[in-house]
């Protein structure tokens, strides 16, 4: 009976200690990087930390034995600061994941670092296309949006609407030119017209020559290719201009709840947006939220219920798989649909970008709004195929 029991124990003991290996460190650490102080902080910062810890939450915050551990950093807005914050968490942090990220350039730098050292990268915030496009990484998920799929929302809808000569104020980096360039394209390809554009430094405060050569334009629509604190502070300073009132529409090509939140909706009542997620969708969003709230204080953004999505998506893959190897889990990750409260039909193509439907949005007016945060009508859902461009045209070497 004792030899019995002792060689029982040492079983338990081994098959124990080899689950456990199978986890790198023997913790499964995870980095969420965003601007947790600036333009962008409100849209992501510690409420995309919140989120990942809800999904963390799930799974009892441990996987195989192996305890879930969420770190946070500040990246400030700017790629070097990113790159070597990166760098540290590999190399001395033992990070294995990396998630969130607004700000392209940023997001850029990120993903050269975890694609040469194989780390996952869910990126939530940034909508550069080219992280799924011709810098597209094996261990790299664009997940929430990009600036296609904001493109193929708002500015089809506007020039459907007969509003086809556009004038673009941008925020002067990588991610504003990539929204100007998608939305151009969109334009002409509707058979509109580009009238012009003008380009603008990020954590921008005054908006008024800018604003006032758009509406020397006579643009029928002044498009907004910037994003955070910059697009709040220009819709606020077009609002007071009267731009709007005066026949020129104003297009805010990515605009957040928590910029509406931050506007007022005397300030954005009516403009038409696209978005990833509404918080009050379905019953789903609804109690999941709650939860958020709780933690947060306010309700989430697109970004913010996307690194849920996104890290609960990676982690289940390590549970499926036993295992944080790099190559297994993203394996993994591809082949599994995604289901949760943030999209219902998700899939993850070879590029890494996670197909999903996205939602065509119009601001409610001060008198359609019946609660705190109650902002968005839902005018129509578009279908991810029509949402996201095609994989096979998007550039990336690992689409066959």
């Amino acid at each position: 009976m004792l030899k019995t029991l002792l060689c029982g124990t040492a079983l338990l003991a081994l098959t124990a200690g080899a689950a456990h290996a199978q986890v790198s460190n023997n913790v499964i650490k995870i980095g969420v990087m965003n601007d947790r102080s600036g333009i962008y902080a409100d849209l992501a910062g510690e409420g995309s930390a919140i989120a990942a810890r809800l999904a963390a939450e799930e799974f009892g915050g441990k996987i195989a034995g192996a305890p879930i551990e969420i770190v946070v950093a500040d990246h400030q807005n700017k790629a070097d600061i990113a790159a070597n914050t990166a760098r540290e968490w590999i190399d001395a942090g033992n990070v294995d994941v990396i998630a969130d990220v607004p700000n392209s350039a940023a997001a850029l730098a990120v993903q050269g670092i975890t694609k040469d050292k194989k780390r996952i990268f869910l990126m939530s915030g940034p909508g550069s296309t080219d992280l799924s496009g011709k810098s597209c990484s094996p261990y790299g998920f664009q997940w929430t949006y990009d600036n296609y799929a904001m493109a193929a929302g708002t500015a089809r809808a506007l020039v459907e609407q007969g509003k086809k000569n556009w004038y673009f104020i941008t925020a002067d980096y990588a991610f504003g030119h990539s929204l100007e360039d998608e939305t151009s394209k969109m334009v002409k390809q509707l058979d509109g017209k580009v009238a012009g554009n003008v380009r603008h430094p990020l954590g921008n405060a005054d908006f008024s020559s800018y604003l006032l050569q758009a509406q020397a334009s006579k643009a029928d629509v002044i498009g907004l290719a910037n994003a955070g604190g910059d697009a709040t502070n220009a819709v606020k300073q077009a609002s007071e201009f009267g731009i709007t009132q005066s026949g020129q529409s104003l297009a805010g090509l990515l605009l957040f709840i928590s910029d509406i939140h931050a506007l007022g909706l005397q300030a954005s009542q009516g403009l038409l947006l696209t978005t990833g997620f509404y918080w009050d969708t379905d019953e789903q969003t609804r109690e999941w939220t709650k939860k958020f709230e709780a933690k947060a204080g306010r309700k989430p953004t697109m970004v913010q219920a996307g690194v849920y999505s996104a890290v609960r998506h990676y982690l289940k893959a390590v549970e499926a798989v036993g295992s944080d190897d790099p190559d297994k889990v993203a394996a993994k990750m591809r082949e599994t649909p995604v289901a949760d409260m943030f999209t219902k039909n998700g899939k993850i193509a070879a590029n890494g970008r996670m197909f999903h439907d996205m939602y065509l949005a119009q601001v409610k007016t001060p008198g359609e709004s019946k609660a705190p945060w109650d902002y968005y009508k839902i005018v129509k859902t578009i279908p991810a195929e029509q949402a996201f461009l095609d994989p096979a045209k998007s550039g990336c070497a690992l689409v066959k």
